[in-house]
């Protein structure tokens, strides 16, 4: 027999909310949840992510050794 008492309370419509505005409902240990990000404002699922080479390192290693792109 499971002892009683040492589980914490679990509930079965826990709030997720990002940046003041609900996201889903899950179940959870904490009634609410706040995040500061999800996939649906995650840079990499939303397809807004780039890369940026600001200090020209890629070609600098294409001068250091000698690689020749053509």
């Amino acid at each position: 027999m499971p002892r009683q008492g040492i589980h914490p309370k679990w509930y079965n419509d826990s709030k997720v909310y990002c940046d003041g505005q609900l996201i889903m409902i899950i179940g959870s240990t904490k009634a609410e949840l706040h995040i500061d990000i999800w996939s649906g404002n995650h840079p990499f699922f939303t397809g807004s992510q780039k890369i940026i080479d600001t200090e020209g390192r890629v070609e600098r290693f294409m001068r250091k050794y000698h690689i020749n792109n053509s």
